[in-house]
């Protein structure tokens, strides 16, 4: 028997993942003119499930927006087309990658502004794992902090995940590893903690968690939001607020979130070692039940996931 080949959903049809060519004078190909998303798949007791698929094609229709992109789709269907992809991929798919980008014209030209250009919208899905690694889950990850610093919010929609916006975390990123560290802290042109390059930041502090207000030039992360619940009904204090670099060398914890990153505490900040070094006990409490509620073991986030079949 043939190895099922991975299938995707493309402007209303599913295809094999392999398929698709890029004309040469696509335009997001060589402007970033495109928007995305990144969302889980996780197994639940009633089969696989997309945690907050709902959440995510709101904001990727709102990204679409922002970059004038016109296309025939709505959030319910896109919610349809995702289940449909993940039934028809690969089985250990966890990853799920909405991409709208514009493309060519009937002109054949090449020009900054898309506005004619054709709109293409896909959903593919991919195997991640766990994004730095099993180990830093519990031992936590190694970061250092990028001398690429944020865009501002007067220079680019921080609420939109672009695709060409994302160049800036791969500098981040690339400058973290080839330091020797497995991600990047990145700083606001104000020199105040941002992002990672693709996650949000919790510090705690006595018992506290603070985190950056979206002034500080970070992304409305859906995974942050979801720690945000799960931390205020656990009894914690959530505290939005401007964090310098020299705070976190001092916090107690410090961990990030985001979809690939799910929930990683960190153990060091350029060379200083946090807290105990490791995962610290409000980290492991919050980081387990974010697990149980992506995992379908808690009742009150059920609403968070959809289920594929």
């Amino acid at each position: 028997m043939s190895e099922k080949k991975a299938m995707m959903w493309m402007n209303g049809t599913l295809i094999e993942q392999d398929k698709p060519l890029l004309p040469f004078m696509t335009h997001a190909l060589h402007y970033g003119s495109g928007v995305f998303e990144g969302i889980r798949i996780y197994d639940t007791p009633k089969g696989k499930a997309v945690f907050r698929l709902r959440e995510h094609m709101v904001r990727f229709l709102d990204s679409a927006k922002v970059m004038c992109m016109k296309h025939p789709y709505s959030v319910d269907e896109l919610v349809e087309a995702t289940r449909l992809t993940v039934r028809n991929t690969i089985p250990n798919a966890d990853y799920i990658r909405p991409l709208a980008w514009y493309g060519e014209n009937d002109e054949n030209r090449i020009v900054l502004n898309p506005f004619k250009f054709k709109v293409n919208v896909a959903i593919a899905c991919a195997h991640m794992g766990v994004y730095m690694g099993k180990e830093s889950l519990e031992n936590g990850a190694k970061l250092i902090t990028s001398s690429w610093t944020k865009p501002a919010n007067t220079s680019t929609s921080l609420q939109a995940k672009i695709c060409g916006n994302y160049v800036n975390s791969i500098l981040a990123k690339i400058e973290s590893n080839q330091l020797g560290a497995d991600e990047a802290l990145m700083l606001n042109t104000n020199g105040t903690v941002a992002e990672g390059p693709g996650e949000n930041i919790f510090m705690v502090k006595n018992g506290k968690l603070f985190t950056p207000p979206l002034s500080s030039g970070v992304l409305e992360g859906i995974t942050k939001d979801s720690v945000v619940a799960i931390a205020r009904d656990k009894g914690y204090q959530v505290i939005e607020k401007e964090i310098t670099r020299s705070e976190i060398y001092m916090a107690d914890e410090f961990f990030m979130t985001g979809t690939a990153a799910e929930v990683t505490p960190i153990r060091s900040l350029d060379e200083r070692t946090i807290g105990c070094g490791k995962r610290g006990p409000v980290t492991k409490d919050i980081q387990e039940a974010f697990f149980e509620a992506a995992r379908g073991n808690d009742p009150r986030y059920l609403h968070w996931l959809t289920l594929v079949n």
